[in-house]
């Protein structure tokens, strides 16, 4: 038995429990040990994924992640810009940066100062190859002015943010421990938007938490309204053993909850489907990532705010190539396209129409 911070140690605990015929145990945390032991990261195509962070110490009354992968615990950053050099250098053009609470890094230099996101987002941007950058996953209290003004002074960074909101109800919030107001998560999104104005804003709700009223619900409903999200996920609360939300009481039918979640995702639906038809006619960037699964005689890429795109054309060597398409038509989870120009300088935000 072990957690996700031992990994690294299952071959030592199998040996351990072969020889002793006895049960093997860890389930401590050790913090550094994890990242030294992480294997030379391997390359699978044109985007790859970094983690530079492991925990997080928000500890929401509904969530697990801080008693299973302990506290916030940053990798250095000479670690983290080594890797994604690697990466850049075995033909990697995307990279997204990983935390369970991303937005609270702060990584260590060899020179014994402290690096934050914001600071290593401007670093990642000067490595010759990359040429788009996401980050996730973001906390709201901890999403700052230094990283807006990353959205608004580095071209490479991705027009989509994931912004967990959870609920749009202030007496809710309160009760998740999530340590922000609603009108404070609308003033970064303003923000954001005021830098960034095409930038596409995808969020995590959670319905029927304990406690939750028709007035916490509508609540909701009106800032995703106000928002304006994009291809957001949305659950119903569910237990975790051990968090605080799961001895709150709870008086609200499964029926209703079951109704509340099918109108917020419904809602979201359609507020993604006016997104993805607002861009219909409009030339994007994409970068290629291979063949697309349905028909070997087109290609697939993605675009800025995270749209697949697939487009005819016999030329594989585009595959890796940051491309030009204009959108000719949007489906339910993909857009297609026409191939524009064959371009592969500097990735900039593009133009598009969307429905505001």
């Amino acid at each position: 038995m072990f957690g996700p911070q031992t990994l690294q140690r299952l071959p030592q605990m199998l040996d351990r429990a072969v020889q002793t015929n006895q049960p093997a145990i860890d389930v401590s945390f050790p913090e550094i040990e994890k990242f030294d032991r992480l294997p030379e990261p391997g390359v699978r195509g044109v985007r790859a994924y970094v983690s530079i962070m492991e925990g997080c110490s928000r500890y929401c009354t509904f969530c697990i992640v801080p008693y299973t992968r302990g506290e916030e615990f940053s990798r250095s950053f000479d670690d983290v810009i080594a890797e994604v050099a690697h990466l850049a250098e075995r033909g990697v053009r995307e990279a997204t940066l990983l935390g369970q609470n991303v937005n609270a890094y702060r990584g260590a230099m060899h020179n014994g100062a402290s690096v934050d996101l914001a600071l290593l987002l401007r670093y990642v941007a000067e490595i010759d190859g990359i040429d788009r950058i996401r980050f996730m996953t973001s906390h709201p209290a901890a999403f700052d002015e230094r990283l807006i003004e990353a959205f608004a002074q580095l071209p490479k960074l991705a027009d989509h943010l994931h912004l967990p909101v959870q609920s749009g109800s202030d007496r809710i919030l309160a009760m998740m421990k999530r340590g922000y107001t609603v009108a404070e998560y609308r003033e970064k999104v303003r923000r954001l938007r005021e830098v960034r104005p095409d930038i596409s804003i995808t969020s995590d709700f959670i319905i029927g938490f304990p406690g939750e009223t028709e007035a916490d619900f509508q609540a909701t409903l009106e800032l995703i309204e106000s928002v304006g999200f994009d291809n957001s996920f949305s659950f119903l609360f569910s237990r975790r053993p051990g968090t605080p939300a799961a001895r709150l009481p709870d008086h609200t039918p499964l029926a209703r909850k079951q109704e509340r979640l099918a109108v917020i995702q419904r809602r979201l639906l359609e507020m993604g489907a006016a997104v993805s038809q607002g861009m219909v006619g409009s030339v994007q960037r994409i970068l290629v990532e291979g063949r697309s699964r349905r028909d070997a005689k087109h290609l697939a890429g993605r675009t800025t705010n995270n749209r697949v795109v697939n487009f005819a054309t016999e030329d594989q060597g585009l595959i890796g190539q940051f491309v030009d398409v204009e959108i000719t038509e949007a489906m339910s989870n993909s857009l297609r396209a026409r191939l524009v120009s064959e371009r592969n300088p500097l990735c900039v935000p593009t133009q598009r129409r969307t429905n505001g």
